[in-house]
C-alpha cells in the first residue's frame, strides 16, 4: 500500500512539473501580433517624383515599376502584405528570448537572421557599343556592394553624431558567379522588364531563387535604375542598371561611383526610399529613419530638416550624389535580414 501511494504522489508530481512546464510561452512558438494598419504598398507619382531643391527627374524607378505591377497582378499586394507581416514579427521577436527568464537571462538576436550572409551575382548586360560595359566596372561594383554593405564605406567617418550609433554593418557579401553579353542596338528599354526575357531582345535571368540577377543597359527617362521588391514573379527578380551607372563608371558622373546599385539592391531586400515616397506621415517602416516628405539630391549640408526632424541625407535609400551617401542604419538592417529568417521571401539564399 505504501509503494502504491508514493506512486501516486511521484505520478501528481510529474504531472504538477508538466503543467507548470506547459504554461512557460516558447517564444519561438507563440504567436507575435504586429500592427499592419500602416502598410502600403501604391505611391504617388508626384511624390515619387517630387524633386528637392528645383532638381528635376527621379534617379530611382522601383516604385513606379511596383505601382505598375501591382495593377497588372492584383495577388502581389497580398503577397507584399504577407512578406511585410512576417518582417514585423520576425523584428518583433527579436527579443523575445528574454520573455520569462529569471533576471532576464539570455541574450537578444541582434537581428532576425543571426550570422554573414553571401550572395552571388549575375550580371547580364545588353551591349551598346556607345556605353560601353568593362570587366574593370563589374569588378568594382561588387567592391563597392561589399564596401557598403560591410559598413567599409569611408564616408561613414562623416555620419552627424545624431546618427551615429545607428550605423549597421549588414554583413552581406557578394561574390560575381558569371556574366552574360548580348549585342544590342535598342538605345532605350524603359522600365516594362523586357531587357529581362530573350524573346524580347534581352537575357533571360538565371535561377533567380539562388542568384541576384543585373541587367546593365540603357534604361532612358532620366532612370538611373531600377529593382523588384520581394514578392514578384520569379522570372523577373533583380535589379536593373543604367550602363553609365555601373560601379566606377567616368560616364555616370555624380552618380558614376557605384552607389545605384547599392540603392537598388536595398529595394530588392525590402528597403523603402527613407521619405517613404509620400508626406511626413507616410514611413519607410524603419524606426531609426527620421521622417521626411521628399528625397535630396546633390550634397546636402547637415542640417536639413523635414516633417520637423534632420533628415538623414546620407542614407543609401535617398538620392543625394555618390559620394554623400554612405550608411544603413541597424533598423533597415533588421528589415533586409527579416527576408533570409525562416519563411522569409528569399530565405533560399541562406540554406
Amino acid at each position: 500500500m505504501k509503494r502504491i501511494i508514493l506512486s501516486v504522489v511521484a505520478l501528481s508530481l510529474i504531472a504538477g512539473a508538466c503543467q507548470n512546464n506547459s504554461n512557460e510561452v516558447n517564444p519561438d512558438q507563440q504567436e507575435i501580433a504586429v500592427d499592419m494598419s500602416d502598410f502600403y504598398v501604391y505611391t504617388s507619382d508626384e511624390s515619387t517624383v517630387k524633386a528637392a531643391h528645383g532638381e528635376p527627374g527621379h534617379k530611382c524607378g522601383s516604385m513606379k515599376v511596383l505601382n505598375r505591377k501591382l495593377k497588372e497582378n492584383p495577388s502581389l499586394e497580398n503577397r507584399m502584405y504577407n512578406i511585410e507581416k512576417h518582417t514585423r514579427k520576425a523584428i518583433a521577436a527579436k527579443g523575445a528570448n528574454l520573455k520569462g527568464k529569471p533576471g532576464g537571462g539570455g541574450t537578444p538576436q541582434p537581428t532576425p537572421y543571426v550570422g554573414s550572409i553571401t550572395i552571388p551575382v549575375i550580371v547580364n548586360i545588353l551591349e551598346d557599343a556607345n556605353h560601353p560595359v568593362t570587366q574593370a566596372h563589374i569588378d568594382s561594383q561588387i567592391d563597392i556592394l561589399n564596401e557598403d554593405y560591410n559598413d567599409f564605406n569611408p564616408g561613414t567617418g562623416n555620419v552627424p553624431a545624431e546618427f551615429n550609433n545607428a550605423v549597421a554593418d549588414v554583413d552581406i557579401t557578394f561574390v560575381l558567379a558569371g556574366v552574360n553579353r548580348k549585342a544590342s542596338t535598342k538605345t532605350e528599354w524603359g522600365t516594362n522588364d523586357a531587357m529581362k526575357f530573350s524573346n524580347q531582345g534581352g537575357i533571360d535571368a538565371t535561377d533567380p531563387a539562388n542568384y541576384l540577377n543585373f541587367w546593365i543597359c540603357e534604361i532612358g527617362g532620366g532612370i538611373l535604375g531600377y529593382a523588384q521588391f520581394p514578392g514578384g514573379e520569379l522570372e523577373s527578380d533583380g535589379v536593373v542598371i543604367g550602363s553609365d551607372f555601373l560601379g566606377e563608371n567616368a560616364r555616370g558622373g555624380d552618380y558614376g561611383h557605384g552607389r545605384t546599385a547599392t540603392h537598388e539592391v536595398g529595394h530588392w531586400l525590402n528597403l523603402r526610399h527613407i521619405w517613404g515616397d509620400g508626406r511626413c506621415k507616410q514611413d519607410d517602416f524603419v524606426t531609426d529613419t527620421p521622417s521626411s516628405d521628399q528625397p535630396n539630391y546633390g550634397c546636402p549640408s547637415y542640417p536639413t530638416v523635414n516633417c520637423r526632424s534632420n533628415d538623414m541625407t546620407m542614407n543609401y535609400m535617398d538620392y543625394v550624389n555618390d559620394d554623400c551617401m554612405y550608411m544603413f542604419t541597424n533598423g533597415q538592417n533588421d528589415r533586409m535580414r527579416s527576408i533570409f529568417a525562416t519563411g522569409g521571401a528569399r530565405e533560399s539564399f541562406v540554406k
